[in-house]
């Protein structure tokens, strides 16, 4: 079984598309621990604030299988293929670590915007604390202790997901 970790953002529909991911990841993977629900503003562009949250779990599919389907849970939920980087989206799917494993294809591992953007690393410090991060080589509880973008700025939602 691997150990994976994913990062989930929406700002249309954001609490709709949230559960609906969650909905979704708890019909495919075990052992889900769901961090809370952040809201943040747009990175990279104008646009509605963000919901971003990570979830860990655990799985038997190879790496590959997990990255297609986190695609095709993004898909399902409206989400284009040709949606740019920095745009407006009804669901984004990241996998941040799948185990300790460091690649490039078929996902970055791990994903670089885990030390670069707030809405990543706190969420994912609440359910991976003393994960080693891999290329880093650092808990990420001691990353997001040294984290230190002022311009980002984050705060908790409520969220529940009946």
């Amino acid at each position: 079984m691997a150990q994976i970790y994913i990062s989930l953002g929406s700002n249309i529909n954001k609490a709709h598309y949230i559960r609906c991911a969650l909905d979704a990841l708890e019909q495919h993977f075990t052992d889900i621990v769901h961090s809370s629900v952040f809201e943040s503003e747009a990175v990279g562009f104008k646009g509605n604030n963000f919901y971003n949250s990570v979830v860990a779990a655990t799985t038997s599919m190879p790496l590959e299988r997990v990255c297609k389907l986190l695609k095709q849970i993004e898909r399902d939920n409206g989400r284009k293929a040709d949606d740019k980087k920095f745009s407006p989206r009804t669901l984004d799917l990241d996998l941040l670590f799948y185990d300790d494993v460091v690649c490039d294809s078929p996902a970055q591992l791990p994903r670089d915007e885990i030390t670069k953007n707030a809405f990543v690393l706190q969420p994912l410090c609440e359910v991976a604390p003393n994960f080693y991060h891999p290329v880093a080589k650092q808990t990420i509880a001691a990353l997001w202790s040294a984290y230190n973008n002022p311009q980002q700025k984050l705060w908790k939602v409520e969220f529940s997901n009946p």
